[in-house]
């Protein structure tokens, strides 16, 4: 079992930049893939952005063409953490945030956190 706990988001205006932080705890040694997903109201939920769990310091990233050069997604193992750096953020980056996680040898992310709520005024 994997826990997450999000922290970090708030209101924000147009321009300015979060950071959101992602808690990983228990079985970390089964973790592939943490992502960062979004759910703005009447919209699906779409990924944000993820990075590998293990494999190097930095690990590989991908990111949503929509945040790409404004959103940057890190972690940092000794710690259990997932990190979002948000930048020049945009009224419509308004949403909850998710972090989730992958396993390893599973193509769909099976856990998740409960949220953190991004506003972004214009």
């Amino acid at each position: 079992q994997v826990e997450l706990v999000e922290s970090g988001g708030g209101l924000v205006q147009a321009g300015g930049s979060l950071r959101l932080s992602c808690e990983v705890s228990g079985r970390t040694f089964s973790l592939y893939r943490m992502g960062w997903f979004r759910r703005a109201p009447g919209r699906d939920r779409e990924i944000v952005a993820s990075v590998t769990w293990t494999g190097g310091i930095i690990g590989s990233t991908n990111y949503a063409d929509s945040v790409k050069g404004r959103f940057t997604i890190s972690r940092d193992n000794a710690k259990d953490m997932v990190f979002l750096q948000m930048s020049s953020l945009k009224p419509e980056d308004t949403a909850v945030y998710y972090c989730a996680a992958q396993k390893i040898g599973f193509n769909s992310f099976d856990y998740w956190g409960r949220g953190t709520q991004v506003t972004v005024s214009s």
